[in-house]
């Protein structure tokens, strides 16, 4: 009798075994396949109109296309790889999982194949050429592209945190929010960049537009792009570089030849002198913001800040921190950690009038 339930529960006790076995690698299984379908959603998944999250697999010009035609070249290798280890992975483990027949003995050795040898050398190097390839065609084509003569050329500047862009044969100097023209491609007009840094390492990318390429201090690299279609894109700096590296954000306004022009046009207009506003521009004169900032036309002749002269012009503030309005403009001017905690930005710390008064000048600032 004793000996009867003994033999019942390691029967039970081994068909247990088993079925955990089952259910543990099924778990899996579903685990893998679960990641595989979420990554191909978001691979092919089309971002929604109010969606603020640029997406790579949604390129807008001829630098990003080409890097988005790579990228699912390099996945469709990549996956066709993973289907193989996989499938053989799968067979193995149900084709030589444990049974009872088992003998336990140890399987033939086989060594010294020439053909698994050669098989798992040169498929691999061959793989690796290819991506090599790939890669090294679009980088040229992307880097040793020619300049047209329409191209407009930016130096883009990189500060602890924001971006400063000059168009030297325009004489156009603004920050962070970055306007180009759209490039036809019956009449293409490029945006040529030359990527300068004032500090540290900082990286300029807006994935739709262009890949990110770094700006290093006391050494010029470039990039460009052509966007074929107007909008706003949105892009960030993409290395650390400091406290406020995460609100390091940038702003690309992609218009119609006849808006640039029309926005080139505008920024070079001197400073709007409202007399309305005498007081705050005296405050402005007479305080520390001219030590940082410029206002063409003023006494203030400071590069370290933005240049000012037609900041209401720009929709967002503290390197696209925060909107451009008089409540986060005066927060801004009064307590800019309460914006951008280690901004470079000192709190100016002005009585209510002085600072009211100053937000007034500014916002004539158009």
């Amino acid at each position: 009798m004793i000996q009867r339930e003994h033999q019942r529960l390691a029967i039970a006790k081994k068909y247990t075994g088993k079925w955990g076995t089952v259910i543990g690698r099924g778990a899996g299984v579903l685990v893998i396949v679960a990641g595989i379908l979420l990554a191909a959603s978001l691979c092919t998944a089309t971002p929604h109109a109010d969606n603020q999250v640029p997406s790579i697999f949604e390129p807008h010009s001829t630098p990003a296309e080409s890097i988005y035609h790579l990228s699912h070249f390099v996945l469709a290798i990549t996956g066709l790889i993973f289907l193989v280890v996989f499938s053989l992975l799968a067979y193995a483990v149900v084709k030589f999982r444990n049974s009872a027949s088992d003998d336990k003995r140890e399987p033939a050795q086989v060594y010294g194949s020439t053909q698994i040898e050669l098989a798992w050398t040169v498929i691999p190097i061959l793989i690796v050429v290819v991506l090599f390839l790939a890669t090294a065609r679009v980088i040229h084509a992307i880097q040793d592209a020619p300049k047209p003569a329409t191209a407009v050329e930016v130096t883009a500047i990189g500060h602890q945190f924001w971006w400063e862009f000059r168009y030297p044969a325009l004489g156009v100097v603004t920050a962070n929010e970055l306007h180009i023209p759209v490039s036809d491609p019956a009449h293409p007009t490029p945006t040529f960049l030359k990527l300068l840094s004032a500090d540290t390492d900082h990286s300029f990318w807006v994935p739709q537009l262009a890949g990110k390429t770094d700006l290093i201090p006391n050494h010029v690299n470039e990039m460009w792009m052509d966007p074929h279609q107007t909008g706003i894109f949105l892009g960030q700096c993409a290395q650390y570089c400091g406290t406020q590296h995460a609100k390091m954000l940038l702003r690309v306004s992609v218009e119609s030849v006849e808006d640039f022009e029309a926005w080139v046009s505008s920024q070079k207009q001197p400073a709007n002198q409202d007399e309305g506003e005498i007081a705050g521009k005296r405050v402005f004169e007479t305080t520390a913001c001219v030590n940082c900032h410029a206002v063409a036309g003023t006494n203030a002749t400071g590069h370290f800040g933005p240049a000012l002269t037609h900041l209401m012009s720009r929709r967002t503030i503290a390197a696209g921190a925060a909107e451009n309005t008089r409540e986060n403009l005066r927060l801004w001017i009064q307590n800019p950690d309460a914006i951008k905690p280690g901004s470079l930005m000192p709190a100016m710390k002005l009585r209510d009038a002085d600072l009211d008064a100053l937000v007034r000048y500014l916002e004539t600032l158009q």
